[in-house]
């Protein structure tokens, strides 16, 4: 069963890059890039762009669509989907644009580069910590849980929470974290048990309520 799952984990895996691959080069196909731009009207374009000038930023960024998706098609595989990582380029594009004028570099094109593989890259560490996170109290919810449940076959009694912390070698503050994980937990699978079980449920004490109020 488990090599069966990670079967599985690699195939949709596989799907999910060939989805971005397949997303990303319509995008590239739907681009219809502009005029190239020349190197005097580039300099006075980013010039205006630095001071606001949104006509002469919306002309940069048009021009260099294209560079974004190219950086956003090398990092498909990395965890963003296709439209997040053009999103995310995009965004550095536009920081490029308004601050190229100030910055001393001298080439806008290896500038605008560094700058978007920089936001797509950040990105794509931020979305790692978060399923790193999510992993990991994940893991510590199920290890409360079961002590939980030993130390009240053992004590006769539901545990203290420092009784709790004590035995998992947790901080008090990690273990109300993580018993508030639990708890909002048990509520969601309750809440939609029942309405898996009685999809009427919410509506009957709906009416109940708007009866009552409308008897008094």
């Amino acid at each position: 069963m488990a090599r069966q799952s990670e079967r599985d984990e690699r195939s949709e895996t596989r799907d999910s890059i060939d989805d971005d691959g397949a997303a990303l080069a319509e995008l590239a196909h739907s681009v219809r890039s502009g005029r190239p731009i020349e190197p005097a009207e580039q300099q006075a374009l980013l010039e205006r762009a630095a001071l606001g000038d949104r006509p002469s930023e919306e002309r940069l960024v048009a021009a260099n669509v294209q560079m974004v998706i190219g950086l956003a098609g090398a990092r498909k595989d990395k965890g963003l989907s296709a439209a997040d990582l053009v999103q995310e380029g995009s965004i550095g594009l536009v920081e490029a644009v308004r601050s190229f004028a100030g910055s001393g570099a001298t080439d806008f094109g290896t500038f605008a580069e560094d700058r978007v593989g920089a936001q797509m890259d950040a990105a794509i560490a931020a979305e790692a910590a978060s399923v790193r996170d999510a992993r990991l109290l994940e893991a510590a919810a199920s290890d409360y849980e079961r002590t939980e449940i030993l130390m009240r076959l053992e004590l006769l009694r539901v545990p203290t929470e420092a009784e709790l912390a004590e035995k998992l070698e947790w901080t008090i503050d990690h273990t109300r974290y993580v018993a508030q994980v639990v708890a909002d937990a048990t509520r969601r699978h309750d809440d939609e048990l029942l309405a898996f079980i009685d999809p009427d449920a919410n509506g009957f004490d709906h009416a109940d309520d708007e009866r009552a109020e409308f008897e008094e």
